[in-house]
């Protein structure tokens, strides 16, 4: 893997070789890139949220990285699992609107028209809803 513009690394892959203690269970990655990531953002947080909110505690409890493996593979499979379930029910209207974010510099509002169609969809299939933690309840939503 070359790291473009970073000559200090000479082009090594930065991978930990060491291998994760046995005592955690296997978690495969995600695997997945930024737009794709950015579409399903605001499923992922509100359908993983008891997952991350464990995350977070425990990240607060400790600075060791080792101390919430567990909780952390919990929230990758987590997202996985929201993954698998939106292609499986909306994989057309999730791919046009995660291309049109990757075309415009992952800019939701370039995107409202195929946002809409996707959130419909989530909507018909899940009963998911896309909701923004603090947005203001008097005000018309955008991505409806």
């Amino acid at each position: 893997m070359v790291n473009p513009g970073y000559r200090h690394f000479k082009g090594e892959d930065w991978v930990d070789p060491t291998p994760p203690p046995a005592s955690l269970p296997a978690v495969e990655e995600v695997g997945s890139t930024r737009a794709p990531l950015n579409s399903a953002s605001y499923f992922i947080g509100s359908v993983c949220s008891e997952y991350n909110e464990d995350f977070m505690l425990c990240k607060n409890e400790s600075r060791s990285p080792e101390h919430c493996l567990l909780e952390g593979r919990k929230v990758t499979r987590c997202a996985i699992d929201v993954l698998q379930k939106i292609q499986a029910n909306c994989r057309d209207q999730f791919r046009a609107h995660w291309q049109c974010l990757d075309a415009n510099n992952q800019e939701f509002a370039q995107c409202r028209a195929p946002e809409k169609t996707y959130n419909r969809c989530l909507f018909a299939a899940l009963g998911w809803k896309k909701a923004i933690p603090d947005a203001p309840a008097d005000r018309s939503l955008v991505y409806e």
